[in-house]
């Protein structure tokens, strides 16, 4: 199989859509396929881009870190894609690329398949500050009921992201495939290591969040569970590993709760060499969001045996089982610094918590096992490109079923 990703994201961009691309990737190199990524161009280079076509992009002036496709600059692109003989193209952001990826799939004749890495319903109003948020809520739900319903088929990464998207009016074909970890994950790390180089005490008690440091990510709820575990644990540090939007507010809220010798602020982690370690340092992961679609830090983190306190929601919900590896808590402070509190009196809980994670991460969101199963669903997505209008119809009403 010869499949086309396009994305306006990739490393050196880090966040979770360029994580869940090489991670697909990789797996499916490994079964045998050919797979091409066209991604913008960022003024640098990863270790691998013989596999990617990089197009020149403008920033955003609202995200800096992020940027944007020229649509003429990929439709250039048709000569050479005409030559690679594609069987199928699947777009995974909802910008330039699903556009572009839609009139490519046209031009080529190709089906489309389109991933729904982010809750735009729970995001776009962070960026739109100045429309009322009742109003980016509808129009986020309108465009991501225009887009899915414009291509052949959808992945969601968890099913209760598939059942929002069905209650915008969606009737797409779709499939949940969450991205799974590849072994790597389950390396041993050093955290002692980890906590030496960023001045960290090995004793000293360290809750840990991991992703992009945006509005969306309810950051600032943590930093104020921060503050009141602090009247119980005087040492507690939160350590916020990421960049982003957010991290100005964030900083200025630490400073007038006046705990700004608890929470500790790192930026990106090289994912290859730093990331496994700064989870294994952690007594527990912390996390708030809400508009997870997934969630993949959270198996990362528990990949490391480190145990999760967090607030179960949207794709969470998915991932997040009592017991196995988690503390799920509702979004109230006290109660989610309580059960913090808790595992930080016990050691032994802890280290039990943390075992059960390892085990359950392991056992159940393999990176392969997720990789063989969207090779199915191309295959059936393809196979469907053939099939008379009549027996398409069909078939979308078995999977609707």
């Amino acid at each position: 199989m010869n499949i086309l990703l396009i994305s306006d994201v990739y490393f050196p961009r880090v966040n979770g859509v360029s994580t869940s691309i090489k991670t697909f990737t990789e797996q499916l190199q490994k079964l045998g396929h050919s797979v091409h990524l066209i991604a913008p161009e960022y003024g640098g280079k990863t270790a691998d881009e013989a596999w990617i076509t990089r197009v020149p992009a403008r920033s955003i002036y609202f995200d800096p870190e992020d940027k944007l496709m020229k649509y003429s600059e990929v439709l250039r692109l048709l000569p050479a894609l005409k030559n690679n003989k594609f069987d199928l193209i699947h777009i995974h952001t909802p910008f330039v690329a699903h556009y572009a990826g839609l009139k490519l799939g046209k031009l080529l004749n190709l089906p489309v398949v389109e991933t729904y890495h982010t809750f735009f319903e729970d995001y776009l109003h962070h960026y739109l500050p100045w429309v009322p948020t009742f109003a980016a809520r509808g129009l986020a739900r309108l465009i991501s009921k225009n887009q899915c319903n414009q291509v052949d088929a959808i992945v969601a990464p968890s099913q209760p992201m598939l059942d929002v998207l069905r209650t915008y009016g969606i009737d797409t074909q779709a499939e949940v495939i969450a991205t799974g970890l590849q072994a790597n994950s389950f390396s041993e790390a050093d955290g002692d290591a980890f906590r030496e180089k960023h001045g960290i005490a090995l004793q000293r008690p360290m809750l840990l969040y991991v992703g992009r440091v945006a509005f969306e990510k309810n950051i600032d709820f943590l930093v104020r569970v921060t503050q009141l575990l602090i009247k119980e644990t005087p040492e507690a540090l939160l350590v916020i590993t990421g960049e982003g939007p957010a991290e100005p507010s964030l900083r200025a809220l630490v400073k007038t709760l006046g705990i700004e010798k608890n929470v500790q602020f790192i930026g990106y982690l090289d994912r290859n060499t730093e990331l496994n370690a700064c989870y294994k340092a952690a007594d527990i992961f912390v996390f708030a969001s809400k508009s997870e679609t997934q969630g993949l830090v959270l198996l990362e983190a528990m990949a490391q045996g480190t145990p999760v306190v967090a607030i179960a929601e949207l794709g969470t919900a998915s991932i997040l089982v009592e017991g196995q590896g988690a503390m799920i808590a509702a979004e109230d402070e006290v109660e989610f610094m309580h059960k913090v509190h808790e595992l930080l009196l016990n050691p032994v809980h802890r280290k039990h918590l943390g075992e059960c994670a390892r085990h359950y991460a392991q056992s159940n969101w393999s990176a392969a096992t997720q990789a063989e199963r969207m090779v199915r669903f191309y295959a059936e997505i393809i196979s469907k490109q053939y099939l008379p209008i009549e027996g398409r119809a069909e078939l979308n009403k078995v999977h609707q079923l």
